[in-house]
């Protein structure tokens, strides 16, 4: 997801750095069912019980292929539980199960009531092709701004060039966010913290991006804070992403249940990432891989991910409106064909962009060809 480069720095070193230094005990003798605090997560004990309880999470970060960004998916206008379905559909049929799925608090602040019935209708589908949900937050990636309604047409060539940060720079133009963020996350999470169609809460996608840096740490925090207090049934987390934000990394995995990370790099770099959040001993799901260009793919790195029973998301399900097939910095302005998909598995008509892929896949999660 990220516009920099700072996804192909080796990401065992961000949390090595750190490990001496933030590694809690949280309490042993915390009741499932008790409200907590910011600084009272999970237990390794029931982190790593509900892990057994869940099967081998594998899937795609979601965004329908009619969507140019979470606005367009989620607003009455645009929302689309046509295509959701068929590409789903397609998602099913290659034996994913999970789906990593961004919200937007402007998509909430228009029509509540409509907003929460829109992602109750999403998790129907997602249900019914045996497809869970991770559901991402905030966002400090792509566009800094945005409003309601029609979105713009994707700009030719350019990858995610419609995608808006949530809140973006609106937190820092206005005086009177802070609390309609509250109100949003914890509308939502209160909505839907017992919902077994959820299986986590991805507070905070790749805080102090585009520059922010720790500007992104009271949110970070604030954020948290609100999860705690709704207390959901659910895991939440904040996947560490770039080695420059020590600030933001520590926070991170201290407070989050589960250990999420992204990693577009080779199987060596991947392999490094792994052994050292393994230490924490706790689950872990890397939430962002695959980009072909950087040899971060499916055919070098879900087997490790299997292998080490870690979630595997990767980025991107269907080509469509978001330009994510194009890679990051490097656009073509006609819009024809890259000659390397970045990213995304399927065409808009449901073939395969590489057939080869499609069967290792479906080997790995032992779906059988029809």
């Amino acid at each position: 997801m990220s516009k920099t480069r700072t996804h192909l720095l080796y990401l065992g070193l961000i949390i090595l750095g750190f490990l001496s230094s933030c590694k809690q005990e949280s309490k042993k003798d915390e009741k499932e069912n008790e409200p907590t605090t910011i600084d009272e997560r999970w237990s390794e004990e029931k982190a790593n019980a509900w892990a057994k309880n869940q099967p081998w999470l594998r899937g795609a970060n979601f965004n329908p292929s009619t969507a140019i960004n979470q606005l367009e998916f989620w607003q009455a206008e645009t929302f689309d539980p046509e295509t959701i379905d068929r590409e789903l559909g397609w998602a099913e049929g290659i034996g994913l199960n999970c789906m990593r799925v961004y919200l937007h608090h402007l998509a909430w602040e228009v029509d509540k009531v409509g907003f929460k019935e829109r992602v109750n209708n999403y998790l129907s589908i997602a249900d019914k092709h045996n497809i869970s949900t991770i559901f991402v937050i905030f966002d400090d990636c792509w566009n800094p701004t945005y409003k309601a309604g029609k979105q713009p047409e994707p700009k030719p060539g350019i990858h995610n060039s419609g995608w808006v940060r949530d809140p973006g720079d609106l937190l820092y133009t206005s005086d009177n966010l802070m609390p309609i963020l509250e109100d949003y996350t914890k509308d939502v999470l209160n909505t839907f913290k017992d919902d077994k169609r959820v299986i986590l809460w991805d507070l905070y996608n790749e805080p102090g991006n585009s520059g922010y840096k720790n500007k992104s740490l009271p949110l970070l925090k604030n954020v948290f804070e609100w999860a705690r207090e709704v207390n959901p049934s659910q895991p939440i987390s904040s996947g560490v992403w770039s080695l420059d934000l020590p600030d933001l990394n520590k926070f991170q995995v201290e407070h989050s249940d589960i250990i999420t990370y992204h990693n577009y790099n080779d199987e060596v770099s991947h392999q490094s990432a792994i052994d050292s959040l393994k230490t924490y001993n706790r689950p872990l799901i890397c939430t962002e891989y695959m980009a072909r260009k950087h040899n971060s793919l499916f055919s070098n790195i879900m087997p490790i991910l299997k292998k080490e029973n870690i979630g595997a998301i990767n980025w991107g399900l269907v080509a469509g409106k978001s330009n994510t097939k194009y890679a990051w910095d490097e656009p073509i302005p006609d819009g024809s064909e890259p000659k390397l998909w970045f990213h995304e598995i399927f065409r808009t008509d449901g073939t395969p962009y590489k057939q080869e892929e499609v069967d290792l896949i479906m080997e790995l999660t032992e779906v059988k060809k029809q």
